[in-house]
């Protein structure tokens, strides 16, 4: 069990439940409008700065149906059809480390971003398929470099760096971590302590590039206390209610180990980045600044589980960009759900708060939380090997398969052993 990583509250911290905002359901209103009129006839949505959802139309019909329905219209020359094609195009394009675009909501543009790395040739060729486009795709250079963020959160440590944990899910019967993919590859075994002494959980399923998620499985099968906190740092922990997705303007905020807590809005949705590892599809944009090590880390609003912190560039000193996968997305392709109370469980998500544009928190002690921190896990202490091999329980025909068993947990421990060692090793020199 860990009490250490993102995914679950330090012992003694208290729970932090963020604020719902207004009553406004101005991202449902405008996805549902956008859902309604077609990409044909709108590009996009967001909520504006007075709270309200604003819908970019293409037509003076479908302006009036937007305002009609109580959200504000924007009239633009481009529709989601001509946008989404835009980036069909640079996608079948040669590929660029260091390139990354999304289509934005309030210009009407594709903004291609290149960073430091691109060199001028790249630049240029790129620059020509853009213009061939059509002058609604932008290009700008960025300072920075597009980066994973591996290193990170209430760490997670492995022989092949450091990574943040995410949220906790389960499939029923056991739980996991949900974190980046880029963390490190299927049979990584992970330690919660800088000696590996401590094992954490090994990953048993990992999508990147592409996607950016992956899957640690408890090594003792279950989160432990309070499971649905995320530690923000100082005592203090947010406890999440649901996941959902994010609306351009929302603001969002997200927690790591190395730059701690930081807040911004989400700018951009289904961002393209092309890492040097690989391309990464289906993004959240965010002017939320990070760090290496905050990798994996949580992205969330009023209590609602948006993203994992995927990469990005610039720092928390000069700003930057950052990308995160979407959970919705992730938890879908590996089967899996949040952990959360009983009371937010027996709700749908579909009541969670709607996205807001000014979303805040504020500290309460653990006894004023609603719900309340969740029990000790707790349960039948004994082991599968041992109810098998007991004669007064089973037939001696079951004694070959408790046998057979025992030397399945025996290879398994070697194996644990060595990767502890290996671990102890390779860190020797930066933790001692």
């Amino acid at each position: 069990m860990v009490t250490t990583a993102m995914a679950s509250e330090t012992p003694g911290t208290s729970a932090v439940p963020f604020s719902s905002g207004s009553a406004t359901e101005a991202g449902n209103t405008g996805a549902a409008l956008v859902a309604k009129l077609g990409t044909a006839r709108t590009a996009g949505s967001w909520i504006g700065a007075d709270g309200k959802p604003v819908v970019a139309v293409t037509d003076a019909q479908a302006a009036a149906m937007v305002k009609q329905a109580g959200a504000e219209p924007k009239m633009v020359s481009h529709s989601m059809n001509e946008l989404k094609a835009a980036t069909a195009t640079l996608k079948a394009a040669p590929r660029v480390a260091g390139t990354a675009w999304v289509v934005d909501y309030k210009t009407n543009r594709v903004m291609v971003e290149a960073d430091s790395t691109v060199s001028a040739s790249d630049w240029s060729d790129l620059s020509r398929v853009a213009a061939g486009i059509g002058g609604f795709v932008q290009m700008q250079r960025s300072e920075g470099t597009f980066t994973t963020r591996l290193n990170a959160a209430q760490p997670i440590l492995s022989t092949g760096g450091r990574c943040s944990a995410g949220f906790n899910v389960t499939n029923g019967t056991t739980d996991f971590i949900l974190t980046a993919g880029h963390c490190g590859p299927a049979n990584t075994i992970w330690f919660d302590d800088s000696q590996g002494n401590q094992q954490l959980g090994t990953t048993i399923n990992t999508q990147f590039p592409g996607n950016d998620f992956s899957l640690i499985q408890y090594a003792s099968g279950k989160a432990g206390d309070n499971p649905d906190v995320v530690a923000i740092g100082n005592g203090q922990g947010v406890r999440i209610t649901g996941a959902a997705d994010p609306t351009v303007g929302q603001k969002v905020f997200r927690s790591g180990s190395t730059s701690g807590l930081h807040d911004g809005t989400v700018t951009a949705l289904n961002a393209t980045v092309n890492y040097p590892e690989g391309t990464v599809t289906g993004l959240i944009q965010t002017n939320v600044c990070a760090e290496p090590g905050d990798s994996g880390g949580p992205l969330f609003s009023n209590g609602i589980a948006l993203g994992v912190t995927s990469g990005g560039s610039g720092d928390c000193t000069t700003g930057g960009v950052t990308f995160f996968q979407p959970v919705t997305r992730a938890m879908a392709a590996l089967n899996v759900q949040l952990i959360v109370t009983k009371q937010a469980a027996a709700g749908s998500q579909s009541a969670a708060p709607a996205p807001s544009a000014s979303a805040n928190h504020s500290a309460i002690a653990p006894s004023a939380a609603s719900p309340g921190s969740t029990a000790p896990v707790t349960g039948d202490d004994t082991s599968l090997v041992a109810r098998l091999t007991d004669t007064r329980n089973v037939g001696p025909g079951l004694l070959v398969i408790g046998g057979s068993l025992i030397a399945l947990v025996a290879t398994r421990y070697i194996r644990s052993e060595q990767d502890r060692k290996a671990y102890q090793r390779y860190y020797s020199a930066t933790w001692g």
